[in-house]
């Protein structure tokens, strides 16, 4: 079983408010959620209204595969343009 788990830094300039931020981490969460079918959550910065952290976790049986899926997703979440990227670690472990 291979899991990859990949920690996105996200930026949010122009946003002014929590509610806000909400809304737009739900919209990234739930069209990447829907078109890649890999687990997403925020993770941290849940009080700052200009930055957010999400943890994405995919689990498969082919390293390639795993990596593929979440570079995608990382690729995906930056073409939304609702958001800046500001780093990423990714993390594959082989169980």
């Amino acid at each position: 079983m291979v899991v990859g788990v990949v920690r996105l830094t996200l930026q949010i300039p122009e946003n002014n408010s929590l509610k806000g931020k909400r809304r737009v981490i739900k919209q990234i969460v739930e069209r990447t959620r829907n078109r890649f079918d890999i687990a997403l959550a925020e993770t941290g910065m849940s009080d700052s209204h200009r930055q957010a952290e999400l943890g994405l976790a995919c689990v498969g049986n082919d390293r390639r595969v795993i990596n593929s899926v979440l570079d995608r997703a990382i690729n995906y979440i930056d073409s939304l343009g609702t958001a800046l990227i500001s780093g990423h670690e990714l993390q594959i472990i082989n169980l």
